[in-house]
């Protein structure tokens, strides 16, 4: 039985009231972690975001305040549009294909897109029939459908999609379209090639095994990709296993070689459609060839024309290469003017020996 003290009056209470008043002080906690519960839930979600971030590689903000590159300027004098295509059989473009199959950490590039679009971190955007990029909300693409139109398997597990790494057709991806433009930023008074936008293409053959065919699957916008790349690297050297790079590194540097099969113009053609003779395989191949030598050929004499030959160094190298040209000369000039020392030497000593006049001799007699 429990004893309570009131205003200096004893008095028993009941098990029954006792009971009702350890109820109504858990209601009222209750009631008091309901009132607290919104903070909690703030600082739950925060916990949450800071988590995802840090899973992410970086965060929304992080990414609007701390831009890992330069957006091109909007404002430029000179720009050239080129769509190139990335061929992954080339050496140089080999590191975005393989492994094939994540090993650990390590993936290729469209398995590292492809599951950055499945977990909705980057938007992806339809490949029109024109082969024109859009990146308004209205050419956003769902992944599902990406999927049920290439028929990947996949599951769906509470309310996410879910792809296992084999039904990933990473090994069909041997191709990319890629977007790039080339300007002149008159601010920093520097030429530059940034990418815009990448595609990934995918070869299928038929049943009927004949020549691959080409899916491209989708856009991406490549500010949208770019701050997850940094967290993935590719080999850079097929003779240094040692020698790696991250993916932002590779795309800066412009390390990827591709042929040019699109180019920017008033008409929006292709890079190269012949006009005169039968249009086939070869005329086309030929003509395709030469108009890429062409636009590569006009960047080149733009980016000389502003800024003009780059001058000799004044450096021990240039000093270094001099020297070799000015030993040549004077070592040329020291032997022809020991050859006429010779020769006149010669000269005087031959005419000193052919001369007529008889020589005289004159002895001293003793007496």
């Amino acid at each position: 039985m429990m004893i309570v003290l009131v205003a200096g009056s004893v008095m028993a209470q009941p098990k029954a009231r006792r009971q009702q008043q350890q109820q109504q002080g858990q209601n009222v906690g209750q009631n008091s972690s309901r009132i607290q519960n919104p903070r909690q839930k703030r600082q739950q979600n925060q916990q949450g975001k800071q988590a995802a971030s840090q899973n992410q590689g970086i965060s929304q903000r992080a990414r609007l305040m701390y831009p890992t590159s330069l957006d091109m300027p909007e404002d430029v004098v000179w720009r050239r549009d080129l769509y190139r295509e990335i061929n992954l059989n080339d050496e140089a473009n080999a590191g975005l294909y393989y492994p094939v199959e994540p090993i650990d950490k390590q993936m290729n590039l469209f398995t590292y897109l492809f599951k950055l679009a499945l977990n909705n971190y980057i938007p992806i955007y339809e490949y029109r029939l024109d082969g024109n990029e859009s990146f308004s909300d209205s050419s956003k693409v769902a992944m599902k459908t990406i999927l049920d139109n290439y028929h990947i398997f996949y599951e769906t597990r509470e309310n996410k999609l879910r792809v296992e790494n084999s039904d990933i057709p990473s090994a069909e991806v041997k191709m990319y379209y890629l977007k790039e433009s080339a300007y002149y930023d008159q601010a920093n008074a520097q030429f530059r090639r940034k990418v815009m936008a990448i595609c990934p293409v995918m070869m299928r053959e038929d049943d009927f095994g004949g020549e691959a065919a080409k899916y491209p699957l989708f856009w991406v916008k490549y500010t949208d990709l770019e701050p997850y790349l940094s967290r993935q690297s590719v080999k850079a050297s097929s003779l240094n296993d040692a020698a790696m790079m991250t993916l932002e590194d590779y795309f800066t540097m412009n390390s990827y070689q591709g042929k040019i099969y699109k180019a920017g113009n008033r008409m929006s053609q292709t890079a190269a459609r012949p006009q005169f003779g039968e249009f086939n395989a070869t005329n086309a191949n030929e003509a395709a060839k030469k108009e890429q030598a062409k636009i590569e050929k006009e960047l080149e004499l733009f980016e000389r024309g502003v800024f003009g030959h780059t001058p000799q160094r004044d450096s021990l190298d240039s000093i270094a290469k001099i020297q070799p040209e000015n030993e040549k000369v004077s070592k040329k000039k020291s032997s022809r003017s020991r050859s006429r020392s010779v020769r006149s030497k010669k000269n005087k000593s031959s005419e000193g020996g052919s001369s007529s006049s008889p020589r005289i001799t004159v002895r001293r007699q003793r007496h």
